[in-house]
C-alpha cells in the first residue's frame, strides 16, 4: 500500500510540473500559453515587446565609396549632417578659386600672344613681331573677375612682363587644383574614419565591482585585502 501511494504522489507531482495553463493577454488580446517546467518557463505569443532595438553602425566601406562617387554623400551616410556645409564650402571655395586664376591666366595668355607673329607661313613665325623689342610695352586687356566677360581693364607691359604674369597664374591655378584634390580626397579618409569611429562604444558604461582578495602581490603569507575590477564596455 505505501509502495502505491508513493507512486501515485510522484506521478501528481510530475503531472504538476509539466501542467499547462492558458491565460488571456489583457495588452493583445490574445491567449498566452505557458509551459511551466522542472527548470525553464517558455511563453510563446507575441514576443515583439521582448525584442530590442539594434544600434545602427555605419559600415566603413560603403561610407567610402559613397564619399568617392558624390562629395557629402559619405557624411550624409554616416549622419554627420553638420559636415556637410563644411565640405561643400571647401569645394566650392577650391573650384572657385581654380576658376578665377584661370581666367586671369587664360587674359594674359592672350596679351602674350600679341607679341609674337603668328601667322601659318611667315617667316617670322614665332618670332617677335616686326618693330617690337623686349623693351616694346602693349595693353594687355584682362576681366575683372569671372563674371565680367569683357576686358576692360588694361596693363602697358613688356613682353618679359606678360611672361611672367601669364606663369604666376598657371601656377596660382594649379595649385588651387591640388588644394581641390586634396580637400576630395580628405572628405572621403574623413567618412572612413568617422564611421570606424562610430563602430565604437564612446559611452561613460565602466562597472565598477569590490571584492574580497586573500592573496596580495608581493606577499609571502595571505593577507586579507580588496580588490577593485573595472569592467570598460567595448
Amino acid at each position: 500500500m505505501k509502495k502505491w501511494f508513493l507512486i501515485g504522489i510522484v506521478l501528481f507531482i510530475s503531472g504538476r510540473g509539466s501542467a499547462q495553463t492558458v491565460r488571456p493577454d489583457s495588452a493583445k488580446g490574445k491567449a498566452v500559453k505557458i509551459v511551466v517546467s522542472d527548470t525553464a518557463a517558455i511563453v510563446n505569443g507575441d514576443t515583439s515587446l521582448l525584442k530590442t532595438k539594434k544600434k545602427w553602425v555605419p559600415n566603413p566601406k560603403k561610407a567610402t565609396k559613397l564619399a568617392a562617387i558624390l562629395p557629402g554623400s559619405g557624411q550624409i551616410y554616416n549622419r554627420d549632417y553638420w559636415k556637410i556645409p563644411l565640405v561643400y564650402a571647401a569645394f566650392a571655395g577650391g573650384t572657385w578659386t581654380a576658376v578665377y586664376w584661370n581666367v586671369r591666366y587664360k587674359d594674359f595668355l592672350k596679351g602674350y600672344k600679341t607679341f609674337y607673329d603668328l601667322t601659318e607661313g611667315s617667316d617670322r613665325y614665332g618670332q617677335l613681331k616686326d618693330g617690337v623689342t623686349s623693351d616694346t610695352r602693349l595693353p594687355v586687356f584682362y576681366r575683372g573677375g569671372i563674371l565680367n566677360g569683357e576686358r576692360v581693364d588694361s596693363l602697358a607691359l613688356t613682353v618679359d612682363q606678360v611672361r611672367r604674369e601669364k606663369n604666376r597664374y598657371r601656377r596660382f591655378r594649379e595649385t588651387a587644383i591640388v588644394f581641390t584634390v586634396a580637400l576630395y580626397a580628405l572628405s572621403i579618409i574623413e567618412a572612413n574614419v568617422a564611421a570606424h569611429l562610430k563602430t565604437f562604444d564612446l559611452s561613460e558604461d565602466i562597472s565598477f565591482q569590490v571584492a574580497p582578495k586573500v592573496q596580495q602581490p608581493n606577499m609571502t603569507r595571505p593577507t586579507p585585502g580588496v580588490s577593485l575590477v573595472f569592467n570598460f564596455k567595448r
